[in-house]
């Protein structure tokens, strides 16, 4: 007798077709969709006069020159802070969006949320809605028209992944000019190997792997616990409204079990025990009976049935494919199509709307007993969002004075140290530093190179009679100074004298400085 083979611990993904749904909620994330994608697509040709000298488009990321230039703004890879203080803003946003109002950012404006309602979109125009995808996807045989309807929407998906990848390359050069070189084949390799990988990953995340990148492949669904408590505002049932749930027929079934379920556990019968079931009942069709294997209690029909009447609406229209019935889950993205989706049908039934709502666990017993629910600016600003708040609004004044204190001159200083200093034929001491300029205008400018701090130091250029120099524009320039003290004076007697030295923009008066030492013969 051959042993038992070990059960496997691998489950093939069913694919999820979410039904069309309509309501406030769907056209709040339809107006995100056109919003994140216009800008993702349209940016890198939007057009910004920076004068002869600099590129001309609004958004760039100048790998070349090693520059980030957004609208007048022009960040230098000195000023990286300007980006580090940018991704702590984002961080601390995703913090206060989190904690007061779920996973709102997976659910509407995550990347992975936008490409795959978008590729949804395209489903459902080509093969049809819910039931018709189904249906075909359940199609054994492979005709014509499912071969069709497959080629057809996989090209459009690719397409949609080609632009995916063409909009990214071109925030990293010249737009037009980029895409000229890519009809014609002259593009750099690295932009096709790019634009190849992108359309790829676009096509299979949005197309085929779609919930799975958030269940499995990203973090933060692992993550939110710790920024969510019993006052965050998230997509929840209103259990003690809706159950017990089902249809009328069902529901008196039920009832009808239940009440014989009681009269034989009174009775000691087989019967006894009934109505506790061991297992939570599954919440997809296709059971014979759900209702028989729920866990049911008498007392829940006292005061009638619950308002849900079971008709799965709030599971076909989730992308991830849950049912938020069973309690908040970690695959739920918090997008609300459960609340549109139910809304409608307690409308078509005339009961009040809100079954299935933006909820906060600290309200449960309130609303249980019949009151109404915190308003909801009470659970947005309490202590943990003020303080995300206050530190997303701190960091980010903080960037913004940076910004306007930067000057559009800067300069470093290297003291050469071999040799440290050099004796002249007359006595004078002679240090060399390597004095590196940097010019932020669209224009070149000539910059004066002084020093202060010890009255007898004398300043020289390499290269130059006067110590007056053209940096070029929006430009580094290195300069070579000599600094020489007489014999006689101070710093060529000391081992160390400080001093500073200073650049002046002659043209407008902008000034920067830097300070440094001057090594006298004693050294």
């Amino acid at each position: 007798m051959q042993p038992d083979a070990p059960p496997s611990l691998y489950a093939a993904r069913e694919p999820i077709f979410p039904r069309r749904v309509s309501g406030k909620f769907r056209n709040l994330k339809w107006v995100i969709l056109i919003l994140t994608l216009g800008v993702y697509y349209l940016t890198p040709w939007i057009r910004w006069d920076r004068g002869p000298i600099l590129p001309d488009q609004a958004v760039l990321v100048d790998l070349a020159n090693r520059r980030f230039f957004f609208f007048w703004i022009e960040i230098w890879p000195h000023e990286f802070y300007f980006i580090a203080g940018l991704l702590i803003m984002a961080g601390l946003g995703l913090f206060l969006f989190t904690s007061a109002l779920g996973r709102v950012w997976c659910g509407y404006a995550c990347p992975q949320t936008v490409w795959t309602d978008l590729f949804i979109l395209v489903e459902r125009w080509v093969e049809g809605d819910r039931n018709a995808r189904l249906r075909l996807h359940r199609q054994k045989k492979l005709d014509f028209r499912k071969v069709r309807l497959r080629m057809t929407k996989w090209a459009l998906w690719l397409l949609i992944g080609l632009a995916t990848g063409g909009a990214w390359v071109f925030y990293f050069t010249d737009a037009p000019t980029l895409l000229r070189d890519l009809v014609t084949l002259n593009a750099h390799p690295v932009a096709y190997t790019t634009m190849l990988l992108l359309t790829v990953t676009t096509f299979f995340f949005g197309g085929f792997a779609r919930e799975q990148i958030c269940i499995y492949a990203c973090p933060w669904p692992r993550i939110q616990a710790a920024m969510m408590d019993e006052d965050t505002l998230t997509v929840g049932y209103r259990v003690w409204r809706g159950e017990p749930r089902g249809k009328g027929n069902v529901r008196r079934k039920k009832k009808a079990d239940v009440m014989a379920a009681e009269a034989a556990s009174q009775a000691g019968g087989p019967g006894a025990g009934i109505g506790q079931a061991k297992y939570a009942p599954t919440p997809y069709p296709g059971v014979a009976d759900k209702a028989a294997a729920a866990p049911v209690d008498a007392a829940q029909f006292q005061d009638g049935p619950g308002d849900c009447i079971d008709c799965m609406a709030c599971v076909n229209v989730c992308p991830m494919g849950i049912d938020i019935r069973d309690g908040q889950q970690m695959e739920c993205i918090t997008c609300a199509l459960c609340i549109d989706a139910c809304d409608d049908v307690m409308a078509k039934i005339g009961k009040p709307r809100g079954l299935i709502d933006y909820l906060a666990l600290s309200d449960e017993s309130r609303e249980r007993a019949g009151e109404a629910p915190r308003p909801v600016w009470k659970h947005i600003f309490r202590p943990r969002t003020i303080l995300y708040t206050a530190l997303w609004a701190l960091v980010g004044l903080g960037l913004v004075f940076a910004l306007f204190i930067r000057s559009n001159i800067e300069m470093t200083v290297a003291p050469v140290r071999n040799p440290t200093f050099v004796t002249l034929s007359d006595g004078s001491i002679r240090n060399t530093y390597d004095v590196r300029l940097l010019n932020k205008q669209g224009e070149a400018r000539p910059f004066r190179i002084t020093a202060t701090g010890a009255p007898s130091l004398q300043v020289e250029l390499e290269g130059a009679s006067a110590q007056t120099i053209t940096v070029p524009a929006d430009s580094t320039y290195l300069q070579r100074v000599y600094v020489i003290a007489p014999e006689a004076s101070a710093p060529a007697q000391a081992e160390r004298t400080e001093f500073r030295f200073w650049v002046e923009d002659v043209t407008n008066g902008d000034t920067a400085s830097k300070d440094t030492v001057f090594n006298g013969r004693t050294n």
